[in-house]
């Protein structure tokens, strides 16, 4: 296994992190920017009025774009395991 074959692979696993993640952490800035208008206008400078929606809107995202996250995981991991041969000769 060479130097730029292993850049590769890590290239690939931080791609794949960041696709993973996306969803429950664009949720968690979208219902995070939409509490602080709610606070700004309302002027209610409540800790808990942040913190619940948010977990709970993030809670609700991997629920439901759980079973493609899961997918693309394995999918990587199966690619990953199919390039052992490679990595060995």
């Amino acid at each position: 296994m060479d130097l730029g074959f292993a850049v590769q692979i890590i290239r690939s696993a931080i791609f794949h992190i960041l696709i993973v993640s996306a969803p429950a952490l664009i949720t968690g800035l979208v219902v995070g920017l939409i509490v602080s208008i709610i606070q700004a206008t309302t002027s209610i400078q409540e800790q808990t009025l942040t913190f619940v929606p948010k977990i709970a809107a993030i809670l609700i995202a991997i629920f439901v774009m759980g079973p493609w996250m899961i997918r693309v995981i394995v999918q990587f991991a199966e690619n990953l395991f199919a390039q052992i041969p490679e990595m060995v000769g």
